[in-house]
């Protein structure tokens, strides 16, 4: 089981031996056995350290580009630093794949990291992409001791030297103070005009809700945060602040650039919310359950295989002969079926100025009048210049004066653009009988990151609101798992023994 998916929970493998054996185990046995399954298939958790040394030399030799900063620290015996060991201590690498396809990305790139699960605790942080068809790809990983400045730093410092010198980038993070300090450092390279910065509306809620409890306030604050325009933001805050103004109090503590969709200069791509989650289960399942070593292979195997499907999906929809991604395509389509409930008139020729009443689809009543200029591609509602592509009102413009709608949207969606993130494929990996040999000192874990020997790892997790669960969810029994019935009534109770003979 382990072998077929490494993210197997606990909870699987108690009721798989249960029902295999008759008998149940201990969480804690259950925990152990994994972990020695685990050491098993994929090398002994230590040892796996000293393999990143030649795992650098040989993905370098295997595709040449490949960035590798591998940082160790010494190791001190007796107040005496042994020069034949040193103790692991950061690892940021990148392929050349990943940076040549970033430039043919949207200029956004979302930071985060994720805690790993074994032996000894680390975070793997991840920088984020989004291609023109609005799909994920992970850049860039770093492994660190934790999150906290120093690190955020390194990983940061590496990210804008060898993948992300472009001027103008847009950083979407968290609201975490070691990224906010390795931001605003003054020789970072990461400050405006050269970089900007914004947050993932699901933090800055899920902070919200700390303070002020209750799913209308919080659904509140999240209103005003996707208002595209100005006038839309300010009737949400005139609610908020009648509901309570300690909740504008709050929000107005925040720079608004920073988690505002109408005021971030249309530089997100109304990319609003986190996806660092869909990144890990989708394209990095698994792979924090792994020895660090084999963890650094399962980046360079999962993006192998990213770029195949991705690049043959791209391939096919280029042979029909379609010229934008097939997410705008959606997207126009489905404007084009509201842009036939508007009343366009011709406000300024020279400068393609319209105004575009908008009515119900009997035509009864009127649901507001909205500017639109075709030159400067902007509209009252916000949505054109906020997303780069046509919005009903500027469609119906569009069709008033028999004009395509195709200059119209942003190059970045070009299907011809998606297939030059995915247009090349990497390179199969070099067996590792022959890798270069490596001579330096003995790479070992830090002791101090050591998890607890006994029992499995101690969760230390902040929950908040994104973590309540849905109240119409069936209850489960907490033996059997199974819908129904509790602990104290479970069936398993009269069954077999809960331990085995040798307990």
């Amino acid at each position: 089981m382990v072998r077929a998916d490494a993210s197997v929970c606990i909870k699987v493998f108690i009721n798989a031996t249960a029902a295999h054996f008759g008998f149940r185990l201990t969480y804690r046995r259950v925990w152990l056995a994994k972990q020695k399954a685990v050491a098993h298939i994929y090398g002994d958790w230590d040892e796996s350290y000293n393999e990143l040394p030649r795992w650098v030399l040989g993905v370098q030799l295997t595709m040449p580009g490949t960035v590798a900063v591998l940082r160790t620290r010494p190791v001190q015996v007796w107040g005496q630093v042994d020069e034949s060991q040193a103790y692991f201590h950061r690892l940021f690498w990148t392929f050349p794949l990943c940076i040549e396809a970033f430039r043919h990305c949207k200029l956004l790139v979302s930071i985060d990291g994720s805690h790993l699960y074994g032996k000894y605790g680390r975070t793997l942080l991840v920088a984020i992409a989004q291609d023109r068809n609005s799909n994920i790809l992970p850049v860039a990983f770093d492994l660190v001791e934790g999150e906290n400045a120093d690190s955020w730093s390194f990983f940061l410092s590496d990210l804008r030297q060898h993948l992300t010198p472009q001027p103008g980038l847009l950083v979407i993070s968290d609201m975490h103070n070691g990224i906010k300090a390795a931001l605003e450092a003054p020789d970072g390279g990461w400050l405006p005009p050269a970089a900007y910065r914004a947050f993932w509306i699901r933090h800055v809620a899920a902070n919200f809700a700390l303070t002020f409890k209750g799913k209308d306030a919080r659904r509140l604050l999240v209103n005003a945060v996707y208002a595209k325009t100005e006038v839309e933001f300010d009737y949400w805050f005139d609610i908020m602040r009648s509901e309570d103004p300690a909740m504008c109090e709050w929000a107005n503590r925040i720079e608004y650039s920073l988690w505002t969709q109408h005021r971030d200069d249309d530089r997100r791509f109304g990319h609003m919310t986190t996806n660092i989650s869909e990144c890990v289960y989708s394209i990095l399942k698994g792979v924090r359950n792994l020895p660090v070593c084999s963890l650094v292979k399962a980046t360079y195997g999962k993006l192998a295989e990213l770029f195949v499907r991705k690049g043959r999906e791209a391939e096919a929809q280029l042979g029909t002969g379609q010229q934008f991604s097939q997410h705008l395509v959606k997207c126009i389509e489905a404007n084009l079926k509201t842009a036939r409930c508007f009343t366009v008139t011709l406000y300024d020729r020279d400068n393609s100025e319209f105004t575009v009443a908008e009515t119900t689809p009997t035509g009864m009543f009127s649901l507001g009048t909205y500017r639109v200029s075709l030159a400067s591609q902007t509209c009252d509602c916000g949505y054109f210049q906020a997303l780069h592509f046509p919005c009903p009102h500027p469609l119906a413009c569009c069709a008033y004066s028999r004009l395509t709608w195709l200059p119209y949207v942003h190059q970045v969606y070009r299907l011809s653009s998606v297939f030059s993130v995915y247009r090349m494929g990497f390179t199969p990996p070099i067996p590792e009988g022959f890798w270069p040999p490596y001579d330096g000192p003995t790479v070992i874990p830090d002791p101090n990151k050591r998890r607890a020997r006994v029992g499995r790892p101690r969760s230390t997790r902040i929950h908040t609101t994104m973590d309540e669960t849905d109240p119409n969810r069936p209850k489960r029994c907490g033996l059997c798992r199974q819908p129904g019935h509790t602990r104290q009534d479970c069936p398993q109770l009269g069954g077999p023994s809960h331990t085995g003979p040798h307990d």
